[in-house]
Order: C-alpha cells, then sequence, then structure tokens
C-alpha cells in the first residue's frame, strides 16, 4: 500500500455516498470519518518524521550515533505503517457501513416490486378457456391489460432504479475488496519493517557491546534505587535529584576526578547536544501513536491524578523516545509494566510506562525518536510524564 498513490475516500465522494442515507447512518459514517481524518493526520506526520530521520541517519558519521539514528529512523517508518494500518481499517469500516445501509435500500425497494411481478405471473398463467366459460372474465382481461399498459413504465422506472443500487453496491463491494488487499500489503509491510527493526537493534548491540562494562555500574545503581524507592514518584525525584549533582559537577572548572561511580559522571559531549541546555525544555514529541486518554491533572478512572499523558494504543504499537537524553531506568517495577526513564539534561526527565517489550539499557543514549520498546499484543494504554526538577511539566503545550 504505497502511501502516496492508496486510495483514499475524498470528500465529495464519501458525500454522494452519504446522499439519502438515515441521520443515524450519516452520523455512524461521519465519526468513522473523522477517525479516518486522525488516521491520515499520523500517517503524514509519521511519513515525514521518518524520511526526516532517514536523512538524519545519513549525516551521521559516527558509527554508534549513525546506528541510533538508523533505529530511530526505522521506528518512525513503524509508526508510518501502523498509521497507515489505521487509516486503512478506517475507511474499510467506512465501506461495510455503506454496504450495509445500500443493502437495507435494496431490500425495501425489491419488495414491493416482487410482489408486483408475483401477481402479474399469476395473471398470465391464467388459461385463457377460462375467460369463455367465467362471466365477466373478458373484462377483467381489459382492466388487466389496462393496469398493465399503466404499470409497465413504473416497473421499468422501478427496476432501473434497482439496477443503478446494484451497480453501486458492485462499486462498494470492489472498493472494499481493495481496501481489504492494502491493509494486508501494510501488515506485511509492517512486519518487514519490525524485523528490519530487531536485525538493526541485535547490530547495535553487538558494536556496543564493549560500553556495556561501565553500563552494568549504572544498572545495578538503577536496580538498588528501584528497590529503595517506596512508589514511582520517589524514583523520579531521586533520579532527578542525580541528574542536577551530575550536571553542577560538570558546570564546574578545572579537571574532574575520577567519579565514584558511572552514575555520577558527565554525559558524553555527543550526548549531551540532543538534550536540554540551560534548563529549557528539549524539543519534545508524542512516543507513540494513538489517542489521549487523560491529561495532566485529570483524575483517571481509578480515581488517581494524572501526572503526565495516558495514550491509548494500538496493539504491539511502537514506541519512541519523546527527547534525546541518556537511559536511566529501564525495566519492570511495582505493577506499572516495563518502564523508562530519560534524563535529558538540564533538570528535566521523562517517565514512560505501561511498555510490554524494551529496546534500551541503563546507561544507553538514545535521541529523540529512537525505539524504546513496544506495547502489549492486546489493546493497551501508555503513560508518559514529563518533569523539571520534581514539578510534573503539562505534556501537550510542549509535544510537536
Amino acid at each position: 500500500m504505497a502511501r502516496a498513490t492508496a486510495p483514499l475516500l475524498s470528500a465529495l465522494a464519501l458525500a454522494a455516498m452519504l446522499a439519502g442515507f438515515s441521520a443515524a447512518a450519516a452520523q455512524s459514517i461521519a465519526d468513522a470519518r473523522r477517525e479516518l481524518d486522525r488516521a491520515r493526520a499520523e500517517s503524514a506526520d509519521a511519513a515525514a518524521r521518518s524520511q526526516a530521520m532517514s536523512a538524519e541517519a545519513g549525516r551521521q558519521l559516527d558509527a554508534a550515533a549513525r546506528a541510533r539514528a538508523e533505529e530511530a529512523a526505522i521506528a518512525a517508518r513503524i509508526q508510518a505503517s501502523e498509521a497507515d494500518i489505521t487509516a486503512a481499517e478506517a475507511q474499510v469500516a467506512i465501506v461495510e457501513r455503506l454496504r450495509a445501509v445500500q443493502r437495507e435500500r435494496l431490500a425495501a425497494r425489491q419488495g414491493p416490486i416482487v410482489r408486483l411481478i408475483a401477481a402479474l405471473q399469476m395473471m398470465t398463467r391464467r388459461p385463457a378457456a377460462l375467460a369463455v366459460v367465467q362471466p365477466g372474465t373478458i373484462t377483467d382481461l381489459v382492466h388487466v391489460r389496462a393496469v398493465l399498459a399503466t404499470m409497465l413504465p413504473v416497473i421499468e422506472q422501478r427496476t432501473a432504479g434497482l439496477r443503478a443500487e446494484l451497480d453501486h453496491a458492485a462499486r462498494l463491494r470492489r472498493l472494499a475488496d481493495r481496501l481489504v488487499a492494502e491493509l494486508r500489503a501494510g501488515q506485511q509491510r509492517l512486519v518487514a519493517e519490525r524485523q528490519q527493526l530487531a536485525a538493526a537493534a541485535v547490530e547495535h548491540r553487538r558494536r556496543s557491546q564493549t560500553l556495556r562494562n561501565d553500563a552494568a555500574f549504572e544498572a545495578d545503581r538503577a536496580v538498588a534505587l528501584g528497590e529503595q524507592a517506596r512508589d514511582l514518584a520517589d524514583l523520579m525525584d531521586e533520579l532527578g535529584a542525580q541528574a542536577s549533582r551530575r550536571d553542577a559537577l560538570a558546570a564546574l572548572p578545572g579537571p574532574l576526578l575520577r567519579p565514584p561511580s558511572p552514575g555520577d559522571a558527565p554525559m558524553p559531549v555527543a550526548a549531551a547536544t540532543t538534550m536540554a541546555a540551560g534548563g529549557k525544555a528539549p524539543p519534545y514529541r508524542l512516543p507513540v501513536n494513538g489517542r489521549v486518554l487523560t491529561g495532566l491533572g485529570e483524575v483517571s478512572r481509578t480515581g488517581v491524578r494524572s501526572r503526565g499523558l495516558t495514550i491509548a494504543t494500538a496493539p504491539g504499537a511502537q514506541v519512541i523516545a519523546p527527547a534525546g537524553g541518556r537511559i536511566v531506568y529501564s525495566g519492570a517495577y511495582r505493577g506499572y509494566g516495563q518502564i523508562v526513564i530519560i534524563d535529558h539534561g538540564g533538570g528535566w526527565t521523562s517517565l514512560l510506562t505501561g511498555l510490554d517489550s524494551l529496546a534500551v539499557a541503563v546507561g544507553d543514549t538514545v535521541v529523540q525518536g529512537s525505539p524504546l520498546g513496544r506495547t502489549g499484543a492486546e489493546q493497551r494504554a501508555l503513560t508518559v510524564e514529563l518533569r523539571r526538577g520534581s514539578d510534573p511539566v503539562d505534556i501537550a503545550r510542549m509535544a510537536g
């Protein structure tokens, strides 16, 4: 399903199909149309992001940075494919609803014509000999012929309308078949792109294996913090405080002594260029395609006040880094599923909860758009929080 040439229902075509439908059916199709528009917007945004990521990957000279940029580009293509599939599913839903309404209209219009034709057939099958022996039969036949002469134009008009309805139904069926074929092609492309991402991740892991020894110290530190923290907020506060101390140490003049643990070491210069500088907010985007369920400060179904955005995602949706930074926590945590915490520098941190599988480890450096993992196979919700220090920040005003 080529994104540039995929046949989409235009507004004029949809309006023509809606003509004559009931108000309830039209409203149902209009709702599906709005879902389609949202999916199209996500598809266009993801496609543009994929092109930008691919161009950035070509400009990277450092092997590790190029590998991260390539993974981010593949993840963007995966999100574009997911958005295309959502759009195709919305189109199929629209066409199926149109076909259902069409079938109801055909059934309603065929009934009277079928009964009329059956009555006329019974009259034409009447033996001619009966006209001689039954009184009034000749007069009846004259009346029948007069009725037939009057009804034939009406029958022809109605059957012509039925033929047009049947042609319309056939066009809808062909459109549905084409959309289903495009949907299957998109699903196959998504599988191939996910396999490509997995292969790229394996290659990246192989190349960066020599850096894992230092990262192991940070992993142990993060696990210890996870065991000591009473809840997720305590964990975020502690990691944010350590990031602030690290930034303060990096700003001191003169040479720095060897840090007592890798977690206190300043971030590499190459990584720092992707993060927030001078306390400014990092460039930010939503980490996954989907519909926002709750925003900052809203009360969820469980009665808990939200400190970020909760997004309904498709099964197995690709999750990306909302901004560049360094992974300071990656793993399961106390009923939140798999979580990831990213230190963006300058006191800014992001928390993502509700992942099912992870593609990053503690100590990894990520750029905006780097793959972090996937949501579960069933319909899931992903929560993302952005903090400056210990204060939650409204992502909706920052996300691009």
